[in-house]
């Protein structure tokens, strides 16, 4: 009974306790004091056991950058160029292609134009990277096995292996060192072999007007002075007068002279055209001069083959050597009928500077008979016509060049075409290889440097394409302009172009 006692006295103390609980009183009937709210843990953290917590800011975002202002920039200056009424009629494209290869800006990038020499670009930089900034060309001189056993004469051979720098000094170097080594004469021909590029010496789609002038000259397995001549006129009096041909350095054999040249008015400049061509035995000569001095006018030689021959034979004379045949091109031997001699014996060869200083020397003059060669020779080592060597070795890097027409390597022909996009997608391409430091280098500057560039030029066709380095980041871009009716208009809008890449004012 006691145990019973026991357990109902702590049941009751247990409900009067629950009352309690629940009825909110402390042990004097007064509430509880209210607890403080805990701080939040983040705070806790920063502020210590023994630190009293203070209000953290939550953290706000980055802001965004500012947009880059270069696009703007360009924008505008193409929207100002289109309604120029001095590009009435004109096609205008432009890319702007970033450090990654993401198109920044672009203005009828997509349209395919003639890029005149900026196409140089694609023969060069593709050049760099397949034969490499150390290759060299190479022609050969040696004598034959004799080719009729009853005239055991040997000739002198010079085989081509497509250099474009092959010089005068160059076959009186080789000249004086078959002196020196004894030679005293040459029993049977000088014979020039340009064989190694196959085909015309003239690009397709090169105009009539462009393929007896210097700028046009053929390309040759075997090439000499960059088969070039210099023809020298005398002014008449006055205006109208003919204007006399006093003669072509260095010589061109087998070639007559057909010239009608004339006088021309005070101020006037250079109005020659020479019209020659594949082996022509008649070059003419139409046009102006102007008053004065004398005035030289480049041409383009039309047998390269025996032009070299020509020469080397010359300079074998002048050294002491006595030459018994005459001097004849491949070409000659196989209109006749006759076989072409070959190499028995080895005697010189001549190595061409690398090819890094041909590619320096096609950006800073623009020569199209340099890059044509370089441009042959990509198409002999694939085994492939040039121009699909060119697209074959761009679409393993990555990049489809869209819009593309080659139809030569320099840009000469009007048949070429190509688009902004691919043009400056290129330079972005070529900066980011293999040879890319060594390719950039070689582009003309502008801007202390900061803009390397290429331009092209002919008539009613302007481009320019290179990169900008702006804000640590290399930037490439292509302007082409066709049709344009006002030639200060382009130089305007490439000044403008140029001054907003480089963030001027």
């Amino acid at each position: 009974m006691v145990k019973n006692l026991v357990i109902a006295a702590l049941a009751l103390a247990l409900v009067v306790s629950l009352v309690f609980h629940f009825a909110g009183g402390g042990p004097d009937g007064a509430p509880p004091p209210a607890a403080e709210p805990a701080p939040p843990a983040e705070s806790q953290a920063a502020t210590g056991p023994e630190t009293s917590a203070e209000p953290v800011p939550e953290p706000q975002p980055e802001p965004a950058p500012a947009p880059d202002p270069l696009p703007a920039a360009l924008a505008a200056i193409l929207d100002e160029a289109a309604a120029d009424p001095r590009f009435a009629g004109a096609a205008i494209g432009f890319c702007l292609v970033g450090s990654d290869g993401e198109v920044l800006y672009e203005r009828a990038g997509r349209v395919a134009q003639i890029p005149a020499s900026a196409l140089k670009t694609l023969t060069t930089a593709t050049a760099l990277e397949v034969l490499g900034p150390d290759f060299r060309f190479e022609t050969r001189l040696g004598t034959s096995a004799p080719a009729d056993p009853a005239k055991p004469e040997a000739d002198l051979v010079v085989l081509g292996g497509g250099d474009p720098t092959l010089s005068s000094a160059d076959l009186e170097a080789w000249a004086k060192r078959l002196a020196e080594a004894g030679a005293k004469t040459i029993p049977g021909r000088i014979v020039g072999d340009g064989r190694h590029f196959a085909g015309s010496p003239f690009a397709d789609f090169w105009n009539w007007g462009d393929i007896g002038n210097g700028f046009g000259s053929p390309v040759s397995g075997l090439n000499f002075n960059h088969n070039r001549f210099t023809a020298v006129f005398e002014p008449g009096e006055k205006e109208g007068d003919p204007a006399r041909l006093l003669g072509t350095f260095p010589e061109v054999p087998g070639v007559s002279w057909w010239n009608e040249a004339r006088t021309a008015a005070e101020g006037s400049g250079d109005g020659i055209v020479i019209h020659g061509g594949e082996r022509a035995a008649v070059m003419h000569l139409r046009g102006t001069v102007p008053p004065g001095e004398p005035f030289e006018v480049a041409g383009a030689v039309p047998d390269p083959e025996r032009f070299a021959a020509s020469h080397l034979r010359a300079a074998l004379i002048a050294a002491g050597i006595e030459v018994a045949g005459e001097a004849v091109g491949a070409g000659e031997l196989f209109l006749k009928g006759e076989a072409v001699p070959e190499i028995a014996e080895e005697l010189l060869a001549h190595r061409s500077p690398p090819l890094l200083d041909i590619v320096k020397s096609i950006h800073e003059t623009s020569d199209n008979h340099e890059t044509e060669c370089v441009y042959l020779t990509l198409g002999l080592r694939a085994g492939l016509p040039p121009d699909e060597a060119v697209r074959r070795h761009w679409r393993q890097r990555g990049l489809e060049l869209e819009g593309l027409r080659m139809v030569d390597g320099s840009g000469l022909a009007r048949a070429d075409h190509i688009t902004p996009e691919s043009l400056a997608r290129l330079q972005h391409f070529a900066a980011t290889g293999p040879a890319g430091e060594d390719y950039a280098a070689s582009l003309l500057s502008t801007g202390e440097g900061r803009i390397r560039f290429k331009a092209g030029a002919m008539s009613s066709v302007r481009s320019y394409t290179g990169f900008v380095d702006r804000e640590g980041e290399r930037l490439a871009f292509a302007l082409i302009v066709n049709h344009y009716p006002d030639g200060a208009a382009v130089r305007d809008l490439q000044a403008a172009v140029f001054e907003a890449l480089l963030g001027e004012e």
